[in-house]
């Protein structure tokens, strides 16, 4: 374990968050050196039950997976006490991350305003579903906004139905948008002494991730549709059938096309006027994918691979999560981030993935297993 003096080092954040997009960022933070102090309801973030699977402790993967370098205390803001340790952490913490539904802090005396009258230098973070003002009721949910928000719409084969993606992708980013928000708001804060309030909800963020597509819908008055794995814009960018599995072709330039019709034995592609560049390749994808799979399809993935990484040729195969780690592993890029778990005479080891945020100075570090409910209750550094 590194000693390391993290670069959020000195900043305290009073995370009242549960489930994913707030937990994911406070995580983010901690990795990176903050002092983030979780604190649950009597029944704990509720993804402490959500399993199997559970890790070798027994805890929820998916807890386990957003909340480690965290200590957890228990108040429970119905009783005076808890309420009122509460009110302590917020009052004195660099940083207040929660993401109830709008309005349900103000009832407690938590709410911006009140917290930044008493600690006017506090930086506030909100995560919502649909933002503060109309969409304040609206409940959000990784899924609805994944369907609400355009993503379901072109996710999916052509003459398939909408499909989600295979993760919460919207908490993630929306939780990657909070860390932004809170470490820009900190650099300002140095400069000007004041907090501020930092607000971001799901729709935003995933409306911003839309990029190109979005751009397009804008610029054209047209919303695309699901293409599977094609890209709207460029050709051949999509999974290819070898003789035994699909090969992610992601060619993006005219040379990359000529150096993969030499490899497949076909230079004549590259000058067919139907292949020529890549808006040719695009008006003509049907024409093209079918003449790249019939020669694919004489070989297993396998075959081709070197040959296209050697030629550099933008190739791979459709890993599954599993070989997708050993992958990142044998690249030397350190996947896993290994704390360890005291449970009474036993230690258990607690595998996530490591912080994906590299920094030569001050990097992240893995200190603190995620924590049992209320681990570090009435813990003196509190």
């Amino acid at each position: 374990m590194s000693h390391t003096r993290g670069a959020l080092a000195g900043v305290r954040v009073a995370d009242f968050s549960r489930v994913l997009a707030g937990p994911y960022a406070t995580m983010m933070l901690a990795d990176l050196g903050a002092d983030v102090i979780k604190i649950e309801g009597p029944e704990g973030d509720g993804t402490r039950q959500w399993k199997p699977p559970a890790n070798a402790a027994g805890q929820s993967t998916y807890f386990a997976g957003t909340n480690r370098n965290k200590r957890s205390i228990v108040c429970d803001l119905k009783e005076a006490e808890g309420l009122a340790e509460a009110k302590r952490l917020a009052h004195s913490a660099d940083v207040v991350i929660q993401n109830f539904k709008p309005g349900t802090m103000e009832k407690f005396g938590l709410g911006y305003e009140q917290v930044a009258a008493v600690n006017p230098g506090v930086i506030y973070c909100s995560v919502s579903g649909f933002g503060e003002d109309k969409g304040a009721a609206l409940p959000g949910y990784d899924l609805l906004v994944q369907a609400v928000g355009g993503l379901m719409s072109i996710t999916g084969q052509a003459d398939g139905e909408p499909t989600k993606v295979g993760v919460a992708l919207v908490d993630v980013l929306t939780g990657m948008n909070a860390v932004i928000g809170i470490e820009a708001a900190l650099i300002a804060r140095a400069e000007t002494g004041k907090g501020q309030h930092v607000q971001v909800n799901l729709l935003s963020s995933l409306l911003s991730a839309l990029v190109n597509q979005a751009s397009s819908t804008l610029e054209t008055g047209k919303s695309p549709g699901r293409m599977g794995n094609a890209h709207p814009s460029i050709a051949p960018y999509e999974t290819l059938r070898a003789a035994d599995t699909e090969i992610a072709l992601a060619v993006g330039t005219d040379g990359q096309f000529a150096a993969l019709a030499n490899l497949l034995g076909k230079p004549e592609l590259a000058s067919d006027e139907r292949f020529i560049n890549n808006e040719s390749r695009v008006a003509h994808r049907a024409e093209l994918r079918e003449t790249l799979e019939a020669i694919l399809g004489t070989k297993a993935a396998d075959d081709w691979l070197p040959g296209m990484t050697a030629a550099n040729i933008p190739a791979g195969k459709v890993n599954n999560i599993h070989e997708a780690i050993a992958l990142a592993d044998s690249l030397g890029l350190n996947p896993v981030a290994e704390t360890p778990l005291h449970q009474g005479d036993t230690t258990h080891t607690i595998r996530t993935i490591a912080n994906p945020i590299g920094l030569s100075e001050t990097p992240a570090t893995y200190s603190i297993a995620p924590p049992e409910l209320g681990a570090d209750q009435g813990a003196d550094w509190l």
